[in-house]
Formats: C-alpha cells, sequence, structure tokens
C-alpha cells in the first residue's frame, strides 16, 4: 500500500511540474515573463502561509543559519531560477524548456565539487557533463538564432545552474525552521524579488497585462498545483524515497511537457529533440553512476543483496539466518560467526583516548 502511494505521489509530482511548463506558455501570450513568475509565487506563498499557520509551526528565524537558508531558497531556488525560466521559455517551447531544464542533475556535481568538502568527481561525471552538454547544443543549433531558439536554451542553462547552485548551497546549512517554513519565506522573498526585477525590466508595463480566462486559470493552476501541490509532494517523497531516487523526476517531467504541450498546444515533438533529451539522460547515468548501481543493481541481481543460509529463518528466535552478500562474497553476521556483544563492542571500538 506505501508502495502504491508513493508511485502515485511519484506520477503526481511528474504531472504537476511537466504539465506547468504548458501553463508557463498559455499565460506567456499576455503576460510579461517575469511578472507572470511573480505573480505564480504570489499565490504559492499565500497558500504556504496558510498552511504553516493551519500546522501552527514555527516561523519565526531565530539564527543566522535560517536566514541564510531563506536568502538561497528565496534569491536563487525561486526568485533567479524561476527568473531565467521564465524568459528562456517565452524563446522556444514547453517541451524543449523543460528539457533543457532537465539537466540540473548534471550541471550539479561540477558546483558541488567546488563549493562541498569531501566530494570527488570522478571520471564518468566528467563524460557526462560533457555528454549532457553535446544534448543541449543538439536541442538548441537547429533553427536556432541569437534572437531564438539559442537565446532561449542559453537562459534555460543559466536557469538550471542557478536551481543548482542553490541547492549545493543549501545543502550546507542546517537551518533550524521547519522545511515548510523555510519554503514559505523562500516564495515571499522569491515573489518580492521577481515583482522588483519586472518593474525594471524593459517592457514589463502592468498597464499593458491582461488577464483573459485562459491566462488567469494557467496562472491558478501554476500557483496551486504545479507549485503548492508540487512542493508538497516533492518533500513527501523526500523522506519516502531520498534525493537519489526522487531526482528522477527530472526525466520524467519533460516527457509530459512534450505529451502535454503536443495534445494541449500542438507542439511538435521533432526527432532532434528526442536526440538531445536521450543524450542528457545518458549524460545523468553516467553522472550517477555509482549511485544507481547501488540503488538498482540489487533489483536485477547484483550488487549488495540479501541472501538466506541454509532454510532461512532458524525458527527459534524470530529472526533469520541471512548474510550480507557484495560482488559473490558472504558476509556473516555476528551472531553466525559466534561473536557476543562483548566482543561485537570490542570490534566495533577497539580502544578509546
Amino acid at each position: 500500500m506505501i508502495l502504491h502511494r508513493t508511485g502515485v505521489l511519484f506520477v503526481a509530482l511528474a504531472f504537476a511540474w511537466g504539465s506547468a511548463f504548458s501553463a508557463i506558455e498559455i499565460g506567456l501570450t499576455t503576460l510579461p515573463p517575469i511578472l507572470f513568475a511573480a505573480l505564480r509565487f504570489d499565490i504559492a506563498a499565500v497558500l504556504f502561509a496558510g498552511l504553516v499557520v493551519v500546522r501552527e509551526l514555527e516561523w519565526r528565524p531565530e539564527t543566522k543559519t535560517d536566514w541564510l537558508a531563506i536568502a538561497v531558497s528565496g534569491g536563487l531556488l525561486v526568485g533567479g531560477h524561476f527568473a531565467f525560466l521564465f524568459l528562456g521559455q517565452s524563446y522556444v517551447s514547453s517541451a524543449v524548456s523543460a528539457i533543457v531544464l532537465s539537466l540540473t542533475p548534471i550541471v550539479t556535481p561540477p558546483l558541488a565539487l567546488l563549493l562541498l568538502p569531501n566530494q570527488r568527481f570522478r571520471a564518468p561525471a566528467v563524460a557526462g557533463l560533457l555528454v549532457g552538454l553535446v544534448g543541449i547544443v543538439v536541442i538548441a543549433v537547429p533553427g536556432g538564432s541569437l534572437d531564438g531558439q539559442i537565446l532561449g536554451v542559453a537562459l534555460l542553462f543559466i536557469a538550471a545552474t542557478v536551481f543548482a547552485l542553490g541547492s549545493v548551497l543549501f545543502e550546507r546549512l542546517e537551518e533550524t525552521l521547519p522545511t515548510i517554513s523555510v519554503q514559505a519565506w523562500a516564495m515571499v522573498v522569491g515573489a518580492g524579488l521577481l515583482h522588483g526585477l519586472s518593474a525594471f525590466h524593459p517592457g514589463e508595463q502592468l498597464a499593458t497585462v491582461s488577464l483573459p480566462s485562459a491566462t488567469l486559470s494557467a496562472l491558478l493552476y501554476l500557483g496551486v498545483v504545479s507549485t503548492a501541490g508540487g512542493f508538497l509532494a516533492y518533500f513527501l517523497l523526500l523522506d519516502r524515497v531520498g534525493a537519489t531516487e526522487l531526482s528522477l523526476v527530472n526525466y520524467a517531467t519533460p516527457v509530459i511537457a512534450a505529451l502535454v504541450g503536443w495534445a494541449l498546444l500542438g507542439e511538435a515533438i521533432t526527432a532532434t529533440t528526442v536526440l538531445g533529451f536521450a543524450l542528457i539522460v545518458t549524460g545523468f547515468g553516467l553522472c550517477k553512476l555509482e549511485t544507481l548501481w547501488r540503488v538498482g543493481g540489487p533489483l536485477v541481481g547484483y550488487g549488495p543483496q540479501r541472501l538466506l543460509l541454509a532454510d532461512g529463518d532458524d525458527g527459534d528466535d524470530g529472526d533469520d539466518d541471512s548474510s550480507i552478500v557484495v560482488d559473490g562474497n558472504a558476509y556473516l553476521r555476528d551472531r553466525e560467526l559466534g561473536l557476543s556483544e562483548t566482543d561485537r563492542s570490542t570490534r566495533v571500538a577497539p580502544h578509546g583516548d
């Protein structure tokens, strides 16, 4: 039952985030891009603030780290990221936008190497980064121009990089506020930053803004479903499956975006777009080769797994006689080796200061 609910949440998150690109495409027909992003987070900020109040969560930042977490999440993960995203998508289709944003997990490792201690960058990850960048070139070049697709892809690549930078910096922080409270603050700060950028961005004048029913529906969908609902589903899944498995949603959302864009907006899915996406997915696989092996290996009979010795359970103590098998080598449990509690503690901590 839990596995079923997790699968439903994953599909719901992929749809909420994947369909968002078509909603952005609809709204951009009448709304200037940065103002559109700001209005989206106005709605989400109100909903998250209400959730904080209803759940009676602590909302007041008390430490320097709390304020830094709010600044990073609001300034980079919301404000900077979505400013470039909405600007970039004003030049390209929703499918291309979603695919370029799926590059985020690939550009994250180099930034982590620079900013996080004890990070290593192996040869497959370098190859993965290069393959992913080739995928971006394949998507950007055909039919592109400096005032068209190439510019749009460049802006979207910056959006992916800004989000990756924010994620790496956020990982270094140990805030005391609940996650939902931090996200509520992030959306308030991000919306304020986006409104400020919109005021200074050429061509974004409130006098020219109109909200026909289609645009209003797209705005409400983005604020309620894609942002508030999407982020809630994201954090629920983060607790259940962890960041590595959840990062795969980055490769489900472009598929949803392409299908929704084709069905709702009549956008074409070209062979070069599919090839570029395949290269980006390959690049991700190379960057996460060790993690994917560790997670997926046991599912296909390789890697670390449980092996029952003899008939499995001994029938006496309610425990089984299983060992751990790694690369074909069986490692027996302490009880099977005849170690007492004293033996085990001595083996774990042979001496101390």
